[in-house]
Protein backbone atom coordinates (compact mmCIF):
# COMPACT_ATOMS: atom_id res chain seq x y z
CA UNK A 1 0.00 0.00 0.00
CA UNK A 2 1.13 3.71 -0.96
CA UNK A 3 1.77 6.21 1.65
CA UNK A 4 0.88 9.79 1.49
CA UNK A 5 3.31 12.25 2.09
CA UNK A 6 3.14 16.20 2.65
CA UNK A 7 6.06 18.19 4.11
CA UNK A 8 5.58 21.36 6.12
CA UNK A 9 7.80 24.05 7.38
CA UNK A 10 7.51 24.49 11.35
CA UNK A 11 9.61 26.25 13.75
CA UNK A 12 11.91 22.93 14.72
CA UNK A 13 12.68 22.67 10.86
CA UNK A 14 10.65 20.92 7.56
CA UNK A 15 8.57 18.09 8.81
CA UNK A 16 7.19 14.98 6.17
CA UNK A 17 3.85 14.03 7.56
CA UNK A 18 3.04 10.20 6.30
CA UNK A 19 -0.23 8.76 6.48
CA UNK A 20 -2.04 5.66 5.52
CA UNK A 21 -5.64 5.14 4.74
CA UNK A 22 -6.48 4.81 8.68
CA UNK A 23 -4.05 7.61 9.99
CA UNK A 24 -0.79 9.01 10.64
CA UNK A 25 2.53 6.43 10.11
CA UNK A 26 5.25 8.78 10.47
CA UNK A 27 6.10 12.49 11.25
CA UNK A 28 9.90 12.70 10.06
CA UNK A 29 12.64 15.14 10.62
CA UNK A 30 14.43 17.60 8.03
CA UNK A 31 17.51 14.92 8.60
CA UNK A 32 16.31 12.27 9.94
CA UNK A 33 18.15 8.96 9.21
CA UNK A 34 16.56 7.02 6.70
CA UNK A 35 16.93 4.12 8.50
CA UNK A 36 14.87 5.16 11.52
CA UNK A 37 11.24 4.60 10.58
CA UNK A 38 10.48 2.35 7.66
CA UNK A 39 8.47 2.64 5.27
CA UNK A 40 6.13 1.46 2.62
CA UNK A 41 6.29 3.05 -0.73
CA UNK A 42 5.66 6.99 -0.70
CA UNK A 43 3.52 9.49 -2.96
CA UNK A 44 3.07 13.16 -2.06
CA UNK A 45 -0.43 13.97 -1.56
CA UNK A 46 -0.88 17.22 0.30
CA UNK A 47 -4.46 17.02 0.29
CA UNK A 48 -4.76 13.60 1.93
CA UNK A 49 -7.85 15.17 4.91
CA UNK A 50 -5.26 12.97 7.66
CA UNK A 51 -2.08 15.01 6.60
CA UNK A 52 -4.51 18.50 6.19
CA UNK A 53 -5.64 17.30 9.88
CA UNK A 54 -2.19 16.33 11.21
CA UNK A 55 -0.82 20.41 9.39
CA UNK A 56 -3.59 22.25 11.09
CA UNK A 57 -3.36 20.85 14.40
CA UNK A 58 0.75 20.63 14.77
CA UNK A 59 0.58 24.77 13.65
CA UNK A 60 -1.58 25.14 16.52
CA UNK A 61 0.59 23.36 19.19
CA UNK A 62 3.32 25.57 17.84
CA UNK A 63 1.14 28.69 18.45
CA UNK A 64 0.41 27.42 21.75
CA UNK A 65 -3.14 26.63 21.32
CA UNK A 66 -3.16 23.07 21.77
CA UNK A 67 -1.45 20.94 24.46
CA UNK A 68 -3.27 17.55 23.31
CA UNK A 69 -3.66 16.28 19.13
CA UNK A 70 -6.57 14.48 18.43
CA UNK A 71 -5.56 12.57 15.20
CA UNK A 72 -5.95 8.97 13.73
CA UNK A 73 -2.52 6.93 14.75
CA UNK A 74 -1.44 4.10 12.55
CA UNK A 75 1.58 2.92 14.74
CA UNK A 76 3.71 0.32 12.99
CA UNK A 77 6.80 -1.39 15.20
CA UNK A 78 6.88 -4.24 17.42
CA UNK A 79 4.41 -5.07 20.22
CA UNK A 80 6.71 -3.61 22.36
CA UNK A 81 7.50 -0.80 20.59
CA UNK A 82 3.81 0.18 20.64
CA UNK A 83 3.55 -0.48 24.29
CA UNK A 84 6.37 2.45 24.80
CA UNK A 85 4.96 4.80 22.32
CA UNK A 86 1.45 4.00 23.89
CA UNK A 87 3.32 4.98 27.18
CA UNK A 88 4.44 8.26 25.85
CA UNK A 89 1.02 9.07 24.53
CA UNK A 90 0.20 9.22 28.33
CA UNK A 91 3.15 11.62 29.24
CA UNK A 92 0.55 14.91 29.76
CA UNK A 93 1.88 17.64 28.29
CA UNK A 94 4.48 20.35 30.09
CA UNK A 95 5.59 17.27 31.71
CA UNK A 96 8.59 15.01 31.37
CA UNK A 97 9.46 10.67 32.06
CA UNK A 98 12.56 8.83 32.28
CA UNK A 99 13.26 6.21 30.04
CA UNK A 100 13.29 4.26 33.82
CA UNK A 101 9.72 5.50 35.00
CA UNK A 102 8.36 4.33 31.47
CA UNK A 103 9.87 0.82 32.10
CA UNK A 104 8.66 0.47 35.09
CA UNK A 105 5.00 1.35 33.98
CA UNK A 106 5.42 -1.34 31.29
CA UNK A 107 6.20 -3.81 34.31
CA UNK A 108 9.97 -4.19 33.01
CA UNK A 109 12.30 -1.88 34.94
CA UNK A 110 15.51 -2.96 33.85
CA UNK A 111 14.42 -2.24 30.65
CA UNK A 112 15.34 1.48 30.47
CA UNK A 113 17.61 0.82 27.38
CA UNK A 114 15.19 -1.23 25.24
CA UNK A 115 12.51 1.29 26.03
CA UNK A 116 15.37 4.46 24.53
CA UNK A 117 15.86 2.15 21.92
CA UNK A 118 11.82 2.11 21.30
CA UNK A 119 11.87 5.42 21.97
CA UNK A 120 14.18 5.98 19.56
CA UNK A 121 12.49 4.35 16.71
CA UNK A 122 9.12 6.76 17.11
CA UNK A 123 7.81 7.34 14.26
CA UNK A 124 5.26 9.98 15.10
CA UNK A 125 7.41 12.35 16.60
CA UNK A 126 5.84 15.23 18.57
CA UNK A 127 2.27 13.81 18.64
CA UNK A 128 3.78 10.71 20.47
CA UNK A 129 5.87 13.10 22.67
CA UNK A 130 9.10 11.56 22.51
CA UNK A 131 10.79 14.83 23.18
CA UNK A 132 9.14 14.40 26.83
CA UNK A 133 11.77 11.50 27.34
CA UNK A 134 14.67 12.90 29.44
CA UNK A 135 17.80 11.09 31.04
CA UNK A 136 17.27 9.92 34.60
CA UNK A 137 19.42 12.99 35.97
CA UNK A 138 16.95 15.25 34.00
CA UNK A 139 19.70 15.79 31.14
CA UNK A 140 18.51 15.99 27.91
CA UNK A 141 19.38 13.14 25.64
CA UNK A 142 19.53 11.74 22.14
CA UNK A 143 16.09 12.78 19.86
CA UNK A 144 15.51 12.28 16.10
CA UNK A 145 15.42 15.80 15.61
CA UNK A 146 18.47 17.11 17.16
CA UNK A 147 18.86 17.87 20.76
CA UNK A 148 18.01 21.70 20.35
CA UNK A 149 14.67 20.94 18.72
CA UNK A 150 13.98 18.68 21.86
CA UNK A 151 14.73 21.65 23.93
CA UNK A 152 12.53 24.07 21.80
CA UNK A 153 9.49 21.39 21.85
CA UNK A 154 9.62 21.32 26.13
CA UNK A 155 9.92 25.21 26.66
CA UNK A 156 7.24 25.30 24.21
CA UNK A 157 5.15 23.00 26.22
CA UNK A 158 6.40 24.50 29.79
CA UNK A 159 5.33 28.35 28.20
CA UNK A 160 2.05 27.09 27.79
CA UNK A 161 1.68 24.46 30.35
Amino acid sequence: MTLSTKTIASPVGELTLVASGTGIVAILWENDSPDRVKLDATTEDAGHPVLEAAEAQLREYFDGARTAFDLPLDFRGTDFQKSVWAELLAIPFGETRSYGEIAEKLGRPKAARAVGAANGRNPISIVAPCHRVIGSTGKLTGFAGGLAAKEYLLTLESRAA
